[in-house]
């Protein structure tokens, strides 16, 4: 079951604006190790289960992860061929919506080498470019 909102207002949602800086969520809160977006995008529900997928197999069941985003956003999209007009499209994914400076990860209870590689491995997975934050002690 893809991660999407139990139920929503509004079906259908507008794009909205890509461009500025998380003010929110941009600091470490949980763990001592985190993964800060870089650029601004959208994050789908099917990637962030494909990051989380990625830790949890990286932390072989020590440690702990907290997910800092979530697709509250829903997309949708016509069918290839289709003529203009008509209303909008059917719901296709759900999406994260990520500024610059959000911290999309966090780990805890692990060695710094061991937080370094697994969000290393995140980053293949993820469609903007991101950077290792560590708490400052």
């Amino acid at each position: 079951m893809p991660l999407m909102p139990k139920r929503v207002k509004f079906r259908k949602t507008q794009r909205g604006a890509r461009d500025g800086v998380s003010t929110r969520g941009s600091e470490l809160n949980f763990g001592e190790y985190g993964l800060k977006a870089l650029e601004n995008g959208w994050l789908k529900n099917n990637q962030l289960e494909a990051i989380r997928v990625v830790l949890a197999r990286r932390l072989h069941g020590g440690g702990k992860m907290w997910l800092r985003v979530f697709p509250h956003k829903s997309v949708t999209k016509k069918p290839a061929e289709t003529r203009q007009g008509k209303g909008k499209g059917d719901l296709d994914h759900w999406v994260a919506v990520v500024k610059r400076g959000r911290i999309l990860v966090e780990l805890g209870g692990v060695p710094e080498a061991i937080a370094h590689e697994a969000f290393r491995m995140c980053a293949y997975k993820l469609p903007f470019s991101v950077k290792l934050v560590k708490r400052a002690h």
